[in-house]
């Protein structure tokens, strides 16, 4: 084959075609960012010569509204590694993880980080986006409550239904008595100016008988202890707890606000939502699930199930019960076996419990500023109300649990479990301190309760009720 022609110093054609190819896409590039460049341009330069209707804004007032989700995702990336490690420490000590969770919150607070290095902790969570951080907070609670009724087993909890009841009662009534006769004695020492003994009793006696049902329900599941009949019996005791026990603070908030009226309207709303959930919800999810109780579960029944626990938590709220009760219940009136309890927990379980509940729990923990009892009569009253809290609220629920039938050690496991007070507490303190019937020193007194109760529950529940106890035997 001869040889082609080449010009010495030229390329030959067919390298001269395919750089041809190559920088006639380039130049077209080129020449559409120059177009649109000068098109923009006449369209700038036609605008100037108009006017905007609205008023003039100064320039600063953009740039003095803070960048919110930045400081939300600084915030809760803070919380939610500062909550891991803590709980892994605590972990180790024995204790649930939520203890390191809550301690992480008040490590990043105005306790610990906002007294040693102010400046960072305004950073991690300035007061302008505490409550975009809140709302995701209360968003996890919400959800991981309808997880743990994805999980519990209706008909354990109801062989046991009469013992439930009388169980959780005698648990709010034991305390809330003990809770007013303390009354008499912190009313002279700690009570606001102005503040009814009334209203102080009924608020110190409402806040004893709360039970930490989210605490409690974590601590069951580190135990593995929340499927056991126990465990079913203890969730129910404390959601029974729980209802009654907001029915009550409804109550003594109408009291505060001299809208007695007010309380008893929640009462009946709240029998009303349980009926509408146990004879018209109840039955509809039934119809659903014997149509589409499949896998892989539709699309279209997830989102409607997520619909119905924003609603039902919606409904809660609105009546004054609190949001996570409601969706707590929805997940409770879902069958545990069913292929939609299994679908939407292990769509959510990873991202609730490591993601959106560790906000909850160091939120809640961020507004508490330890250090505000200064004194050796303060701490003695404050080691008092811790007294009369596991009194109350521990005695009342084993000799409930004793009269039911239970034997001597399940009864002892179960009022430790619902002597857990936890967060549940705080939020009532927040609200007793915000209407004004408890002065901020009394705050700081039953918040040391509180955590002083929830530390000791899981090393005494543990040594009382091994991990794997509940399998063995009944309650």
């Amino acid at each position: 084959m001869p040889d082609r022609d080449v010009t010495p110093g030229a390329l030959p054609t067919p390298v001269l075609r395919t750089g041809a190819k190559r920088l006639a896409p380039a130049l077209l590039y080129g020449a559409m960012l120059a177009g649109a460049v000068g098109l923009f341009l006449l369209i700038d330069a036609a605008g100037q010569t108009q006017v905007a209707p609205g008023p003039d804004v100064p320039a600063h007032a953009a740039a003095a509204k803070p960048d919110a989700l930045a400081h939300v995702l600084i915030a809760l990336a803070a919380v939610v590694v500062t909550g891991r490690l803590l709980s892994l420490l605590f972990r180790r000590l024995g204790q649930p993880s939520v203890i390191g969770e809550v301690v992480g919150g008040i490590v990043l607070g105005p306790s610990v980080l906002g007294a040693l290095w102010p400046e960072a902790a305004a950073f991690v969570l300035p007061p302008e986006v505490a409550p975009y951080l809140g709302v995701v907070a209360q968003l996890g609670v919400i959800l991981y409550m309808f997880l743990v009724g994805l999980e519990l087993n209706h008909e354990v909890l109801r062989r046991r239904a009469h013992a439930t009841v009388a169980i959780s009662h005698a648990s709010i009534v034991v305390p809330f008595l003990m809770g007013a006769a303390l009354a008499l004695v912190l009313y002279p020492r700690l009570a606001r100016a102005g503040q009814s003994f009334t209203g102080f009793a009924l608020f110190l006696g409402v806040a004893m008988s709360i039970t930490a049902f989210p605490v409690l329900a974590r601590i069951l599941t580190d135990r593995r202890l929340h499927t056991t009949p126990l465990g079913v019996l203890a969730l129910g005791c404390a959601a029974i707890d729980d209802v009654t026990a907001w029915c009550l603070l409804a109550f003594v908030v109408g009291v505060a606000q001299a809208q007695v009226g007010g309380a008893f309207l929640t009462l009946g709303l709240t029998a009303l939502y349980i009926a509408v959930m146990l004879f018209v919800v109840r039955p509809l999810l039934g119809w659903v699930l014997s149509r589409h109780d499949t896998e892989p579960v539709p699309q279209g029944l997830i989102a409607a199930a997520f619909g119905a626990v924003l609603l039902s938590a919606l409904a809660t709220e609105a009546i004054g019960i609190h949001a996570l009760l409601g969706a707590f219940l929805l997940g409770a009136l879902i069958p545990h076996d069913s292929a939609l309890a299994r679908a939407l927990t292990h769509r959510l379980e990873d991202l609730v419990t490591v993601l959106l509940l560790p906000a909850f729990f160091a939120l809640t923990g961020m507004r508490t500023q330890v250090g505000l009892v200064a004194g050796l009569e303060p701490w003695l009253l404050c080691g008092l109300i811790v007294l009369v809290a596991i009194a109350g609220k521990f005695g009342g629920t084993l000799a409930a649990a004793r009269v039911t039938g239970l034997g001597w050690r399940d009864a002892t496991v179960l009022g430790l479990l619902m002597n857990t007070r936890g967060l549940m507490e705080l939020i009532v303190l927040n609200l007793g301190l915000d209407l004004g019937v408890i002065s901020p020193a009394l705050f700081a007194m039953m918040v040391l309760m509180a955590l002083a109760t929830t530390v000791m529950t899981s090393p005494l529940v543990s040594l009382l009720s091994p991990p794997h106890a509940g399998h063995k035997g009944k309650c």
